[in-house]
């Protein structure tokens, strides 16, 4: 009963057979091998962007910074989420590789409106040379607090950053996930609403570690090589990257992947309904945040579940805490249905 990351998952068989059938004979470094090139032709055509420019990189962390690196100079800032992964954990890596460019917090959850996004922007630029430019809006799709956007809130958010021409990146650790839950296409979610540079997550999601980070235009990643490379995240052996999303590609594994976690996730809010457990985000893709007393989640994980929940300081037996459950594509319908009957035991 593991549900504390979809990081801790094991990867798809399908990936470690395309690893293995990479690991014959010689191929040209750093990205210069036909499978590096075949698969930035296929995440061209799954995204319907003949013309993008494509780049792999090993963490989601340095796919969000060195895309917002390319898009934002040190002097300018990022809007973002007051709990996008970019604010709270990425241990300040997108001010170092942006060289000191700062975040600002659009204020409200983990969905941004359009009205508090709109007042934030307007609040920079009003300074002079004495405060930042505006710069890029990053949008968390699926949010840390683990809720969904829907195509409308999206297109507004991004209206609203056209508005003042600014640049939009789209955080996508969970964009399978995302995508699977509002019955999109990729291009329907990325470029064809005005995002302009997208992170298509592959490590949440069955891979062993990499992430795609796909420009819509060629033009904003004429830095990206050279801020990959002096970062020290171009892999010599980058074959490596290229087979697992070559597997990922193959075959929509990335959609079918991003089902299974989903459907378990679906598995556990409906028992969690019938438990009548509070939660805390209305829409949901592959996570759910619940809250309950301590002395509740301390039986729960003496019954074998794995999961965390934010036991504070201080907190006693009938503190109501809360606590996250997170499903990835490895996770069985008989191991959620044994968290749910150890839940109404001990509810």
């Amino acid at each position: 009963m593991y549900f504390a990351s979809d990081n801790s998952g094991p990867v798809a068989p399908q990936v470690l057979t395309a690893l293995a059938e990479a690991n014959t004979g010689y191929a040209m470094g750093y990205g210069g091998d036909p499978l590096s090139a075949e698969v930035a032709d296929g995440i061209r055509t799954l995204f319907e962007a003949p013309d993008a420019a494509v780049f792999l990189v090993p963490t989601g962390t340095a796919a969000n910074v060195l895309a917002l690196s390319c898009l934002c100079p040190p002097y300018a800032t990022t809007f973002c989420s007051p709990v996008a992964h970019i604010h709270e954990d990425e241990c300040n890596a997108p001010e170092f590789f942006t060289s000191g460019a700062k975040l600002t917090l659009v204020p409200g959850s983990d969905r941004m409106t359009p009205e508090a996004l709109r007042a934030s922007i307007e609040g920079e630029e009003n300074r002079g040379f004495h405060g930042p430019k505006r710069g890029p809006v990053s949008i968390t799709q699926v949010t840390e607090a683990g809720n969904v956007y829907t195509m409308d809130e999206l297109r507004a958010l991004i209206a609203v950053a056209k508005d003042y021409s600014l640049p939009v990146h789209l955080d996508g650790a969970r964009f399978s996930n995302a995508a699977v839950k509002l019955g999109v296409t990729p291009a329907e979610m990325s470029w064809k609403i005005g995002v302009d540079v997208c992170v298509f997550g592959g490590t949440k999601n069955g891979l062993m570690g990499v992430e795609a980070v796909i420009f819509f235009d060629p033009a904003k990643a004429e830095e990206f090589q050279y801020r990959r490379k002096r970062g020290a995240l171009l892999f010599s052996k980058h074959r490596y990257l290229a087979a697992q999303m070559q597997a990922y590609l193959k075959d929509d594994l990335w959609k079918d992947l991003a089902t299974r976690a989903n459907a378990r996730c679906d598995q556990l809010v409906h028992g969690l309904s019938k438990a009548r457990v509070e939660m805390l985000n209305d829409t949901h893709a592959n996570m759910v945040f619940f809250r309950l007393p301590r002395a509740t989640h301390e039986a729960l994980q003496a019954a074998g579940a794995v999961y965390h929940f934010n036991d504070m300081t201080g907190s006693t037996a009938e503190t109501v805490l809360t606590g996250r459950l997170v499903c990835d594509w490895n996770l069985s319908e008989a191991e959620v249905a044994r968290f749910l009957e150890a839940l109404n035991q001990v509810i």
